[in-house]
């Protein structure tokens, strides 16, 4: 049996030897597997996200938001990106933040106003950043469609409307449908709120929302959590995204905004 394979064992069993240190949220460390996800800081796990990236980001308005990882991509600095997200960000946090900097050029989203939109809407007036609106199912389905590699699908929601002008239409079993392309990420940034050190993922109560199915839509996925457990302690029926969508982990220590209170 090769090494690796046989590492790889070892670690879902919770017997892996082969271990580095990272320091975590306060300066704490943070004991892994040679392969392990997770990172020394969240400037490391976001390296090499490139100006013009399509960036996913959890969150249904500030639950879940990985706010840690997005304060985190204002540092590095990339620009011109295409911001995928439920919310086009609250207040003057999270992807408010990241608009305010001038790092984004497009936000394709479902709510992108609320009463505390202000960042966005003062961008959105001044001609600043473009929106694509989609609505949330068929948001959550491209992603979907995206992680699951299905070319395109066929949905009723938005048919005759202005949402849908100009793409092509058939009628299926007696209705009007939209043909739906998949909506992939270079870069997935999710919040959980446990994960092991090879990636399993575990999250709490509403701050899962869209983390999931971003985590399988985009090319790398970089997660922050509250904590990093042994490989092969998590329960697996609590395992929602399992460690093969995930690439980089980042412990912040802190809960994923008002999704886990």
């Amino acid at each position: 049996m090769p090494a690796a394979v046989r590492d790889l064992l070892r670690c879902a069993r919770g017997q892996c030897r082969l271990r580095r240190r990272a320091r975590g949220a306060g300066g704490r460390v943070v004991t892994a597997p040679a392969y392990s996800r997770v990172c020394a800081s969240a400037a490391e796990a976001l390296a090499g996200i490139e100006d013009g990236s399509t960036v996913l980001v959890g969150g249904f308005g500030m639950a879940g938001m990985p706010v840690a990882l997005v304060d985190a991509l204002i540092e590095q600095g990339a620009t011109d990106l295409t911001i995928v997200s439920n919310n086009a960000g609250n207040g003057d946090t999270g992807l408010a933040a990241l608009l305010a900097a001038g790092r984004v050029r497009k936000v394709v989203c479902s709510y992108p106003r609320q009463h505390d939109s202000w960042v966005f809407d003062g961008l959105y007036r001044a001609g600043k950043v473009e929106l694509e609106l989609v609505p949330q199912g068929t948001l959550a389905e491209r992603l979907r469609a995206a992680g699951a590699g299905i070319g395109a699908f066929f949905t009723p929601t938005g048919a005759g409307t202005p949402l849908t002008e100009g793409a092509e239409t058939r009628e299926l079993d007696g209705r009007l449908q939209v043909l739906q392309y998949p909506l992939p990420g270079d870069v997935a940034l999710i919040a959980a709120h446990r994960a092991d050190e090879v990636g399993n993922l575990v999250y709490r109560k509403t701050a899962r929302n869209f983390g999931p199915v971003m985590a399988t839509a985009a090319r790398t996925t970089v997660v922050q959590v509250s904590e990093v457990v042994p490989a092969g302690s998590l329960d697996p029926e609590a395992i929602v995204t399992p460690g093969i969508y995930v690439d980089r982990i980042v412990v912040t220590g802190e809960r994923a905004a008002r999704g886990e209170q």
